[in-house]
């Protein structure tokens, strides 16, 4: 049984301290599942680490299973807080390089040899390790994953990787944050019946945070509403949620397309990806689509049906086996997956979100939207043209360079490693850019997307989760790009701030005509922001058209028995 009386927490921040839980009071018992919900920036996650015993509180009482901890409890007890409970914290895909299971493996053998040393595979007790862990692999779906490397797991099959690392722990209190964030309807499903057979199995409280209002209606047996770090409200679910949802803003109508000028075409695209002793994964054949101007459209399928590969592949950041794809600018038809003298026009008129997305902790919003000005500002490639002359750097060099920025940090500084540059490159290329034009650039953007000007002021610390997404965006839009690409930014925010996210994509793309493609598993989503939806599976286009109907179809054949309740039928239900 889990039991928190006052808890309160308080960070430092340079305008002062600032308190971000207020007095929580709460009881989980044992083979009960209590969620929890609020806006972000509400405390939810603070109050997840703070109970894993990753973060310290300042006031209150936490008891589990019997042991009692407090503000000035020793090392010793946190430590043993620690071993008590195991938490999946959003949007984190820390794992073991190598294969699926040896990520398994290494946790259990951490609970004889306090480590996460891989034990080789002649040790004692290996192979009753490998069995345990194939178990844990069978609860949440993966073990015909076991060996691929994890690499080239899926975002979905990742996040079940890492449940099946926490449960291999053996925990007595199991948490759970935005638990089956990025995932598709099937492997929602799949998530979600594992929890509620763990809440029979184990018997242990489980705490889930999730701004998903069909989650908490499928698995909770009582709901918490967190509001500016209070508990405003807890008791039935669905009570909860109406009371959450009632501030969510009215959507905005979706700008009609009137004429489909194709800019896009991918015509006969081949790609086949495979791994090394498991075999293909996806294979890619013969496949030809059409993007139109000014198009919403939205790819969707199952986690590993290849929506991000083929998002990649349009991104011009992975190429295909054979096949082209073709952007259309300024009357002519350019490759973007190879290179010519013009590729890094085309780069420039193209922003990218990626799945994993971030903002430079050290650097204001302003500092960070003066980088991509001067990148991708007006005469910005001109000059670093002429730059690159005088350093004698080449063109394809510089096409690379130009690459860099759309590219993972990861990826990104391995090839900076393997080309022996450093970030002080760009200052030398390209122009600079004063914070007045920053300021004045930014002012259309942050209208569209409601964000207070000061922000350029503020880095990501000091401002809310809401806008610290919102903040990407204007990032994403910071070069009046023409072609906005996301790959699943927004699974992880709560319906009423995605709400004002989705309606500030269809003012940006009314009023700039902004052509978007978006990867996404959140079918509210999909259906409230998208003119087209285009369904992937098994690496082919399974069906093309209405946002509604091919929302349908998916969660229709992933059997998802809890999107049954809609956010907007718990909305208007009485």
């Amino acid at each position: 049984m889990l039991k928190v009386e006052g808890l309160g927490k308080y960070y430092n921040t340079q305008e002062g301290k600032k308190r971000v839980l207020n007095g929580i009071s709460f009881t989980a018992n044992n083979g009960e599942i209590v969620g929890i919900t609020g806006k972000s920036g509400s405390g939810k996650s603070t109050l997840l680490r703070i109970l894993r015993g990753v973060e310290s509180f300042d006031e209150g009482i936490i008891e589990l299973d019997g042991k009692q901890f407090f503000p000035d409890s020793d090392k010793d007890d946190m430590k043993e807080l620690m071993k008590k409970t195991a938490i999946h914290l959003q949007r984190n895909f820390g794992l073991w390089n190598g294969p699926a299971i040896e990520n398994i493996i290494r946790r259990i053998n951490s609970r004889r040899e306090g480590h996460e040393g891989l034990p080789e595979s002649d040790s004692p007790f290996y192979d009753e390790m490998y069995q345990e862990s194939m178990e844990y692999l069978k609860l949440v779906g993966l073990e015909n994953k076991a060996l691929h490397v994890t690499s080239a797991l899926s975002g979905g099959e990742k996040q079940r990787l890492i449940l099946a690392r926490q449960l291999a722990a053996k925990p007595k209190l199991l948490l759970l944050d935005e638990p089956v964030t990025m995932t598709g309807p099937g492997t929602k499903q799949e998530i979600l019946d594992v929890i509620k057979n763990l809440k029979k199995t184990l018997n242990i409280p489980i705490i889930v945070v999730s701004h998903l209002p069909e989650l908490h209606m499928y698995i909770t047996d009582r709901l918490i509403f967190l509001e500016n770090g209070h508990l405003t409200e807890e008791g039935n679910t669905e009570t909860v949620l109406k009371h959450f949802l009632r501030d969510m803003r009215p959507p905005v109508k979706i700008n009609p397309i009137e004429k489909k000028d194709t800019i896009i075409k991918l015509r006969n695209v081949n790609k086949r990806l495979s791994l090394i002793r498991v075999g293909e994964v996806l294979n890619f054949k013969n496949l030809s689509l059409d993007i139109h101007r000014g198009e919403i459209v939205s790819l969707i399928g199952q986690s590993g049906a290849g929506k991000t590969t083929l998002l990649k592949m349009i991104e011009g950041l992975m190429s295909p086996t054979s096949g082209k794809i073709l952007y259309l600018h300024e009357g002519e038809w350019l490759d973007i997956t190879s290179f010519n003298s013009r590729r890094m026009e085309l780069r420039k008129k193209i922003s990218i979100m990626h799945q994993e997305f971030t903002l430079s902790p050290h650097s204001t919003i302003g500092q960070q939207m003066g980088f991509r000005m001067r990148l991708k500002g007006p005469g910005s490639l001109e000059y670093a043209r002429e730059k690159a002359k005088e350093m004698k750097i080449s063109e394809e060099t510089l096409d690379i360079l130009y690459t860099l920025p759309d590219l993972g940090e990861e990826e990104k500084e391995r090839i900076m490693y393997q080309m022996q540059i450093t970030p002080d490159i760009y200052s030398k290329l390209f122009p600079k850019i004063t914070f007045e034009d920053v300021k004045n650039h930014a002012k259309n953007i942050f209208e569209e997307l409601d964000l207070p000007l000061d922000i350029l002021y503020k880095t990501p610390y000091q401002i809310s989760g809401g806008e610290h997404v919102r903040a990407y965006i204007a990032l994403a839009l910071t070069t009046d790009p023409e072609i906005l690409l996301l790959d699943e930014p927004f699974g992880d925010l709560d319906p009423v701030t995605l709400r004002d996210v989705t309606n500030a994509l269809k003012r940006i793309n009314r009023k700039f005509g902004t052509t978007i493609i978006i990867v996404s598993h959140h079918m509210d989503f999909v259906k409230e922001v998208s003119h087209r939806a285009i369904l992937i599976d098994n690496a082919k286009v399974l069906n093309d058209g209405d946002p509604v109907e091919v929302s349908k179809l998916l969660i229709e054949m992933s059997k998802a028995s809890y999107m049954e309740r809609t956010m907007e039928s718990i909305i208007s239900h009485n």
